[in-house]
């Protein structure tokens, strides 16, 4: 997968992340929940963005970092959702963490090919 691929990959992500968001009920426990998503899901994107501008090989390594780790914590959020048992779109909800899922990995595995390289 190509830079600008996962540059769109991960901007859909974060764009179908925000529209599944509003479609969950409302109270005070979504209204946490939505915050926190929307904050990571749409970090994965912008900060993907930022990576693809490395100006350092420890630069690229660590803006890497924080997709990394954005992409789990949207993951843990959409569990987290599954967990409560909220009612939502569970087709849409599947989607998500699989993609989320997905995204971790690729990220993951990027972090240790850049560690692997540069001792």
């Amino acid at each position: 997968m190509t830079k600008e691929e996962l540059k769109k990959r991960t901007k859909v992500f974060a764009v179908r992340t925000f529209k599944f968001m509003n479609t969950l009920p409302k109270s005070k426990s979504t209204d946490v929940v939505t915050y926190q998503m929307m904050k990571s899901s749409s970090s994965v994107a912008a900060n993907y963005r930022a990576v693809c501008r490395g100006k350092s090989t420890a630069d690229f390594l660590n803006k890497l970092k924080v997709v990394d780790e954005e992409a789990d914590k949207t993951l843990f959020w959409l569990e987290f959702i599954r967990d409560l048992e909220i009612q939502c779109d569970n087709s849409e909800l599947e989607y998500l963490m699989k993609e989320a899922d997905e995204l971790t990995a690729i990220f993951s595995a990027g972090i240790r090919t850049i560690k692997s390289r540069n001792p």
